[in-house]
């Protein structure tokens, strides 16, 4: 759960963003939208059903932003440099069901580790605090979106993209001495299902079962940290097609069906990792089937590599939600919420 730039999927944002590209943008955002202490919860003239939410997260929970209508990523809740959307999920559902206390510490990269230690190193030099300090004995919703940057998924995705819609085999280069510094196995050619799968062992997929203990120890901490919440673990949007859109996302069809395997897997672990933890699972895929990255603009709930998003328009960041996937993300919890 902190960049597939398909950069963390995470996490799933990694440190692709470029610190220059943020700095223009803050000196854009003259005027904030909100003042820094205010929460953007609607008041209810009934008593709300919750009192006191917690939101813990990587991106694709902070459905992290560079810049959007609203301006400069919302540094609220956590540094300006997590990224956080002004319209994220847990946003709109304090929103939604007009809690009084609400805390949002998702934040771009975001690991397990993150959740009891300090994010220190973000893109512009800012530090999340440990997310598990924003919770107190008092909180009695949390919600959750973890595990993606652990199993790694973002980093070998990377190495997916290719300039070829078929894979090509990775060449030897001619001249080593001449030319030292060139890593012919990082060429965008494609072929990452070969090697993660090389000698029949599928190291994506090890590394997401081995995230799955990770998580159930977090969502158990969380029962200890706040013995009232009602602890809900999200899982991630419908993404990843089984057949690539080559050169729409360059990735081939062999590698995008590999990718949409891993990306099953992690779900599954989540559902599991939920259960033995004592969360509920909220799967967001029945609202979001049929938005993945290869359809369109307007239609897509993740974006592709690109960094402009139609769907609302913004500043994106590449294999993250859009403002259109955070309202699906918050439809699903509400629905699941409502259950």
């Amino acid at each position: 759960m902190t960049a597939v730039t398909f950069a963390r999927w995470t996490g799933m944002h990694r440190r692709t963003t470029l610190p220059a590209l943020l700095t223009l943008l803050l000196g854009l955002a003259a005027v904030p939208l909100v003042t820094s202490g205010a929460s953007p919860v609607a008041h209810a003239a009934v008593t709300p059903r919750y009192q006191e939410y917690v939101a813990l997260g990587d991106s694709w929970s902070a459905d992290v932003v560079l810049f959007d209508r609203y301006g400069v990523p919302d540094a609220r809740h956590a540094p300006v440099d997590c990224f956080q959307s002004h319209t994220n999920y847990p946003k709109l559902v304090a929103r939604a069901l007009a809690i009084p206390v609400f805390r949002d510490a998702t934040c771009g990269s975001a690991t397990t580790e993150h959740f009891a230690h300090p994010q220190a190193g973000l893109p512009l030099g800012g530090t999340n605090p440990p997310q598990f300090d924003r919770l107190t004995p008092t909180t009695d919703l949390v919600t959750v979106g973890i595990g993606g940057n652990d199993a790694e998924g973002a980093s070998g995705a990377t190495s997916c993209i290719s300039a070829s819609p078929i894979s090509i085999p990775t060449p030897v280069l001619p001249f080593p001495d001449v030319l030292p510094l060139i890593d012919e196995t990082s060429l965008p050619l494609g072929g990452c299902k070969e090697r993660f799968t090389a000698g029949g062992i599928d190291r994506l997929a090890e590394n997401v079962a081995a995230t799955e203990d990770k998580v159930v120890a977090a969502l158990k901490e969380i029962k200890r940290r706040s013995p009232r919440a009602r602890v809900l673990l999200v899982n991630y949007l419908d993404a990843i097609p089984v057949r690539g859109c080559w050169p729409i996302v360059p990735i081939t069809n062999t590698d995008m069906a590999y990718l949409n395997s891993v990306f099953v897997k992690l779900n599954a672990m989540l559902a599991e990792a939920a259960r033995r933890g004592g969360a509920e699972l909220v799967d967001t895929h029945p609202l979001s089937t049929g938005h993945h990255v290869c359809t369109g603009p307007l239609t897509r709930y993740v974006e592709g590599l690109g960094v402009i998003s139609l769907n609302d328009l913004a500043v994106a960041v590449p294999a993250h939600p859009n403002a259109a996937g955070a309202r699906s993300q918050a439809r699903s919890v509400l629905q699941q919420i409502e259950r």
